[in-house]
């Protein structure tokens, strides 16, 4: 089977690390690498993982290390080097994120349907302390942005093949071809740009092979909801329409 890693930004993430690898560690398709980034942390973060991949020697597990702060950055780096090691297919979640059991089987599927770029289905972790109203209204909230964002002005231009797809970076994958062909992410901070919007543009301009993969579930943490409330989160996402003084939170 072609080569899947994948890959997991990581900052002062010690706390929550742990359940990520854990659900990593059950998949029912177990033959692909995992690369943890760690983007600077300044917490336990690498112990965690140093320490998970001793406890589970049958899972691949690499980690580096990227000094320049931000999610893009991070991802990219991520990226590279899994394709500089021999690469072809990549997939993404963040260190805060629960995939399903089922995650990287899909991932699969949607490759072998002759999609390039895979955009998986985002869902509201419920394991937070997040009211079950609550939970329901992100999860509306997901899929009216997803609704919307065609409609953008930021994602319409004459030189796109096809339609806008909402792409979130913590459920996405990509053939390693194309990730190079698109420019990859953006090697940015989430403060300045969303990068998993701007690698979905940039593919939109290269090929019409990507679409959602409904199947490919991640549940999210729904931190910054519990810390901002659910119209702030959301404006955050918008452009950054709200920008607090503190993005990271833990």
């Amino acid at each position: 089977m072609p080569d899947l890693w994948v890959i997991v930004p990581a900052y002062n993430e010690e706390v929550g690390i742990f359940d990520t690898l854990a659900s990593l560690a059950v998949q029912q398709d177990p033959s692909f690498t995992l690369l943890v980034v760690d983007n600077g942390s300044t917490d336990g973060t690498r112990a965690v993982v140093t320490e998970f991949a001793r406890e589970n020697p049958r899972m691949r597990t690499e980690i580096v290390s990227e000094p320049v702060k931000g999610t893009g950055a991070a991802a990219d780096t991520g990226m590279r080097y899994a394709i500089a090691a021999g690469a072809e297919l990549l997939a993404r979640t963040d260190a805060d994120c629960l995939p399903a059991p089922d995650w990287t089987v899909q991932i699969r599927r949607g490759f072998d349907s002759g999609l390039l770029l895979l955009s998986g289905d985002l869902r509201p972790r419920t394991d937070e302390g997040v009211g079950r109203g609550r939970v329901l209204m992100v999860r509306a909230a997901v899929e009216l942005a997803s609704f919307v964002g065609k409609y953008r002005s930021g994602n319409r231009d004459p030189s796109y093949l096809g339609p806008y797809v909402m792409t979130p970076g913590c459920n996405m994958a990509i053939t390693a071809e194309l990730y190079v062909e698109a420019g990859g992410f953006p090697r940015t901070c989430i403060e300045d740009l969303h990068e998993d919007r701007a690698l979905v543009n940039a593919v939109r301009r290269v090929t019409r092979r990507y679409g959602r993969c409904r199947a490919m579930r991640v549940y999210g943490s729904q931190r910054r909801v519990k810390a901002w409330g659910i119209v702030k989160t959301l404006q955050w996402y918008a452009d950054h329409r709200f920008r607090p003084e503190l993005v990271d939170i833990r």
